[in-house]
């Protein structure tokens, strides 16, 4: 599902000055950087300008400053790539690396125990963004990557964010449109609207080969200390190895734990939870 960002602007002359100055070249500089992507993770100066729709001129004098900040750097090859510095300032999310700290060891404790993957991903607008994925040594392969933006019907986690979504957000994804990854992705808003109940009553959700035809993913909702769905925690396998009885209980204990560390307010290991 693609979402779409109004970058529109008032028609109605600014009052602060400061604003005048500064906000256009802030949003020019935001296209620029929104330029990369998964499948141009590197570009040269006239790509950049061309995806933007920035200016060549205008890109240049950007870029350069961009550069200078560390917001971006250039390969051996001279293209240009997102830069380190602006990694360090993403760290600070407290939807990111603070509860990666906390979930870590729980995603540790069960990628050793399934020997799968093992992801954990929060809901941005419409979609979800993944915050850490680990691989088991017999995981199948999967798409995604930390960083990732995802639509919330086709995977596990999404779907359990979605089931614990607002209303208005639930209706909107319905609404679709949805992209098929393979046959068995859902694209029924009834089906879905039906998933969304049986996830809010068994407390995980399960999303078999959607996003590839060989792999299900098995997730279960993180809770900060109010309650709250905060975050989804997944195993993707095998289909049907290892089968999703064995799998959804472990994913439910592990989800728990770190629901629990959240509450505490510390990263904590507990015991793992017992091999399948």
């Amino acid at each position: 599902m693609t979402v779409t960002h109004d970058r529109g602007r008032s028609t109605r002359p600014a009052r602060d000055p400061e604003r005048v100055s500064t906000g256009p070249v802030v949003a020019r500089a935001l296209r620029l950087l929104e330029a990369f992507s998964d499948d141009r993770p590197t570009l040269t100066l006239s790509e950049i300008s061309r995806r933007s729709g920035v200016p060549l001129s205008t890109a240049h004098r950007l870029v350069t400053e961009l550069e200078v900040w560390g917001a971006v750097e250039r390969d051996p090859g001279g293209r240009y790539q997102v830069g380190l510095r602006l990694w360090e300032v993403g760290a600070l999310a407290p939807r990111g690396p603070g509860l990666r700290e906390r979930a870590l060891p729980y995603l540790e404790d069960l990628c050793a125990v399934t020997r799968e993957n093992v992801q954990l991903a929060v809901r941005e607008d419409d979609e979800i963004v993944f915050v850490e994925r680990l691989a088991g040594s017999r995981a199948v392969g999967v798409l995604t990557r930390v960083g990732g933006r995802w639509a919330m019907t086709a995977t596990g986690v999404g779907l359990v964010l979605l089931a614990h979504a607002p209303t208005d957000v639930v209706e909107r994804v319905l609404e679709g449109p949805f992209t098929r990854h393979t046959p068995y992705t859902l694209a029924d808003p009834v089906r879905l609207r039906e998933m969304l109940a049986a996830i809010r009553t068994c407390g995980y959700a399960v999303s078999e080969r959607q996003i590839t035809d060989d792999a299900t993913s098995v997730a279960a909702p993180v809770r900060d200390a109010t309650g709250e769905v905060v975050a989804a925690l997944s195993v993707v396998a095998h289909h049907d190895n290892p089968p999703v009885s064995v799998l959804a209980p472990l994913v439910r204990t592990s989800a728990a734990g770190v629901s629990h560390a959240l509450a505490a307010g510390r990263a904590t290991r507990r015991p793992a939870p017992p091999a399948p």
